[in-house]
């Protein structure tokens, strides 16, 4: 106890020996006032109050100074001080704004707020391309309490790192310090100098710009859901508006409190405040409300962003200083609350930056950049840390000593390695995490299906994953025993996989082994619902073969956003028969179909020669104007509906023991999904490809397409023909491919009366199958999203109609999903 008290004592002391400008702020009932924007006057020179009201400001010049102390709904603040050295203590007391409407003109025929948004609404694209460029200093810290958590989960314990007995505390608490460049419309670039994650002296905060970068001027702003800004150009679709009151900031400029209103519940929309300058028409600060539901988060409650802006004389520009979000969640039973903390500085407007002043690396990190003491984060840090981060750092810190300890970690393992009987059920993991290293076995249990070759099939599963260099690389070797009760059959695989880096991830695999493999080795059926249809309604739609194969594969990205696939294998491929009729509820008009997919009569009958073949095979992806992140563990690549990805594969098989089943084929695909403003989220895929020397082949080597014979939806609709038989199509000619779908996301049934209280999303979707063998077949669907109650909301509904040469038929689809 002492130890902690002197530590936090001297944390303190150490505060206070590097503050230049330092004090509290209160209102006139002496409560801490927190979050205050303080600056020096006519400068982007600022910092912000924490939680206690508690600030420091890093000023170095001895000489007259003009400090700003400004808060929503209070009286700004002057305050004129001659600094003859530091530190200095300046304190403030701010007192309630009178927010009066004794000066507004009200004109009967119209709403005066509406008048005024509309100003800002004209004015919106002016003053959004008034600042083409900047460079600035961004401060960023970033909180995550959990308040109450279960012990037990779906029967599972829960262990969460960071919570007291009472099943509370911080279990996130990091900051950043970084540089940043902007060119408008979409270019941000941001250079990491320091950061600080508690109880990790290795982490990298992932408290970044881009993450909380909200401009309201922007038609929408994206969190979660694709949010329309209370001065949208389209925003009075969506939004009610009244005149508060109004107010003189220190400048004497006429500043309009206006509360904006969400015309219907679940739109994707704001509620709460948005302050305008008079004649201006500019923001001069917001206090924005959000639900969960209309973010399309199910696990938020609420999200509140508070952004506040100051006006610079020389620059004659309104610029965001600092910004709040803060947040809370619940989701089984876990609860908690945060906030991310944004501060702007040292703006330099305009600077003449260019298009070739950005790559796609739009993160980087200086060198050191998690090593800074606390003597430098004491000297750069613009928002004080509060007693409770204070205890938070200290308490990790310390705790980190001691966990990256071998008696630690042993002692951790040996209570996480003991064998639990739900170990039958989940199966069982063997760690040693000071030598990072797993090994476990999956669960046969949860393993087990049916199938008409196999009968019942249990799966058991082993694996062990070594971690080198701070889980940079890894290797991990596993294998899988497989049997049949039915064929009284057993099979195994293994395979070895090793990861080289975390920038380019190349990964070189090698597998071999016998299998049962779908002839569709996209697995269009999965073998839970196989089961079910088998078992319940005598209905075998998964048919399979066995390959025995050895198999090399090497993956890399060789540069952003090409990434290539390759691989060589060895293969024996043999046709396999039913050999079980067993189903719990037999139909008497149905039967078993043959495992031969070109004719469900055939049994006995194979779909191809027993043969081994050599197949070679590789595949190119591309992103273009893929961004990135470079964080010193590696590279994340970030995802952009902007732009699509292209994928050019091309496939051979060779030195068959059957000569006929020798083939070449190329394809390709491109796919790309992009929000369309407020309009929901247009979603494509398309798939073509030409085989040659594939008159004759097995049929294991067509191309095969997703079909569905279910009425039950699986994974993404934009692969699959969801009232296509699963082999109907297959094909060794040209093929073309399209999907598309569009997700309304509540613009449409948000709107029409009483259905918008259910919040369902409207879905509409278009398939298309092209083969030379063939007429084209379409597919179009209708479906409702979104199904649920509260925050569980993962059920689809979707009404399919077929056509080829004509109506085919229809059918209805459930679907899943899981957020």
């Amino acid at each position: 106890m002492k130890n902690k008290l002197l530590s936090t004592l001297t944390l303190l002391c150490a505060f206070a020996s590097f503050a230049q400008i330092k004090g509290t702020v209160t209102d006139d009932k002496n409560q801490p006032l927190p979050f205050v924007n303080i600056y020096l006057e006519n400068t982007y020179t600022g910092t912000t109050s924490n939680e206690d009201g508690y600030y420091e400001l890093n000023v170095t010049d001895i000489k007259n100074h003009t400090v700003v102390f400004q808060y929503l709904g209070y009286k700004t603040v002057k305050k004129n001080v001659d600094i003859q050295a530091f530190p200095f203590r300046l304190d403030a007391v701010l007192l309630e704004e009178e927010v009066s409407l004794d000066e507004v003109v009200i004109n009967s025929e119209e709403n005066p707020a509406n008048k005024i948004i509309r100003a800002a609404i004209a004015k919106r694209k002016e003053n959004l391309e008034k600042i083409n460029s900047y460079k600035a200093d961004f401060y960023s810290r970033g909180l995550i309490r959990i308040k109450e958590a279960p012990e037990k989960i779906l029967g599972q314990e829960i262990e969460i790192d960071g919570l007291d007995s009472t099943r509370s505390g911080v279990i996130y608490l990091s900051e950043t310090v970084s540089k940043l460049e902007y060119l408008r419309p979409n270019k941000l670039k941001e250079k990491i100098l320091a950061s600080k994650v508690s109880g990790d002296s290795k982490g990298f905060s992932f408290n970044n710009a881009i993450d909380v970068e909200f401009d309201l001027y922007e038609n929408t702003i994206e969190l979660g859901n694709q949010i329309i800004s209370p001065i949208a150009n389209n925003a009075f679709g969506y939004y009610r508006y009244k005149l508060e009151g109004v107010f003189y900031d220190d400048r004497g400029n006429l500043i309009n409190k206006i509360k904006a209103t969400p015309k219907r519940k679940n739109d994707p929309v704001f509620e709460g405040f948005i302050y305008i300058v008079e004649d201006q028409w500019t923001i001069y600060a917001a206090e924005l409300d959000i639900s969960g539901t209309q973010s399309r988060l199910p696990a938020v409650e609420k999200i509140t962003i508070t952004q506040n802006y100051t006006f610079s004389e020389n620059d004659n520009i309104w610029a965001k200083i600092s910004q709040n979000i803060d947040f809370k969640y619940g989701l089984f039973g876990i609860k908690g609350d945060g906030r991310f903390t944004a501060v702007f500085s040292n703006y330099e407007f305009n600077p003449g930056l260019t298009r070739k002043d950005f790559s796609r690396e739009i993160v980087s990190f200086a060198d050191e950049a998690n090593k800074k003491d606390s003597t430098f984060w004491n000297t750069i840090r613009p928002v004080p840390l509060t007693t409770e981060e204070i205890t938070d750092y200290i308490k990790k810190d310390s705790i980190q000593i001691v966990k990256d300890s071998k008696v630690y970690k042993d002692s951790v393992d040996t209570v996480k390695n003991k064998f639990k009987l739900g170990d039958i059920i989940g199966g069982y993991n063997y760690t040693n995490t000071f030598k990072n290293w797993s090994a476990g076995i999956n669960s046969p249990i949860e393993a087990i299906s049916f199938n008409t070759v196999q009968g019942w099939n249990a799966n058991l599963g082993t694996y062990y994953t070594k971690s080198f260099n701070d889980n940079e690389r890894y290797l991990s070797i596993g294998g899988n025993l497989n049997y049949g009760f039915s064929d009284d059959r057993l099979r195994g695989t293994l395979y070895a996989q090793y990861k080289f880096n975390n920038k380019s991830k190349p990964y070189l695999t090698l597998a071999g082994g016998v299998t049962t493999q779908q002839f569709n080795s996209s697995e269009p059926i999965s073998k839970l619902i196989n089961t079910s249809f088998s078992l319940f309604s005598e209905q075998n739609f998964m048919k399979i073969h066995e390959n025995s194969y050895v198999q090399a594969s090497y993956s890399n990205e060789f540069f952003n956003g090409f990434r290539l696939n390759t691989s060589l294998s060895y293969q024996r491929r043999q046709a396999l028969f039913n050999t079980t009729d067993q189903a719990w509820y037999p139909k008497d008009d149905r039967a078993y179909t043959s495992n031969n997919p070109l004719d469900e009569s055939a049994f006995g009958i194979a779909p191809f020669a027993t043969h081994n073949i050599m197949k070679f095979a590789v595949d190119a992806r591309i992103n273009f104007a893929q961004d990135y992140l470079s964080y010193p563990d590696g590279k994340y690549n970030v995802s952009s509906g902007k732009h699509p990805t292209l994928r050019v594969g091309y496939e051979k098989g060779f030195s068959s023991t059957v000569d006929d089943y020798n083939f070449d084929q190329v394809k390709i695909r491109i796919s790309q999904g992009l929000n369309i403003a407020d309009k929901g989220r247009f979603d494509y895929n398309i798939k073509a490809g030409k085989f040659f020397n594939g008159d004759d082949i097995a049929f294991v080597d067509y191309q095969h397409f997703n079909g569905n014979q279910t009425q039950i939806g699986q994974g993404s609709y934009l692969d699959v023909f969801n009232n296509l038989p699963y082999y109907s199509a297959s094909t060794n000619d040209s093929y073309l491919e399209i999907h598309a779908e569009h997700d309304f996301n509540g613009f449409l049934l948000g709107k029409v009366p009483l259905l918008k209280k259910l919040n369902f999303n409207l879905v509409l979707g278009a398939h298309t199958l092209a083969t030379p063998d063939n007429t084209p077949y379409q597919e179009y669907t209708i479906g409702l999203d979104n199904i649920g109650w509260g925050k569980f909301r993962f059920l689809r509904l979707d009404y399919v109609r077929s056509y080829q040469s004509g109506f085919q038929s229809d059918a209805i689809l459930f679907g899943l999903k899981f957020f």
